[in-house]
């Protein structure tokens, strides 16, 4: 994936070539099984956003966990 910003989005890594980015599947994967409990109300934003930096031990806040769920129902994805 070509890198567009100098945020790195979460679930996603620099690749040896910094105009790159390459994929971390094992946030990834976290990640939609957090979007799911979310959607269906089983945790806050707040706990997910917690639940994934102890999972993956990559800080995320509630509002970017809500900024990638919103983008994705808005773009019809199931995930990124």
């Amino acid at each position: 994936m070509k890198r567009t910003s100098s945020t790195i989005p979460f679930g996603f890594k620099l690749s040896k070539d910094p105009k790159y980015l390459e994929a971390v599947p094992e946030e990834l994967e976290e990640l939609e099984h957090i979007k799911t409990l979310v959607k269906t109300k089983s945790l806050s934003l707040r706990d997910a956003a917690d639940w994934l930096y102890h999972s993956t031990g990559r800080p995320i806040s509630h509002v970017g966990l809500k900024k990638i769920i919103d983008k994705d129902d808005r773009l019809g994805k199931e995930s990124r």
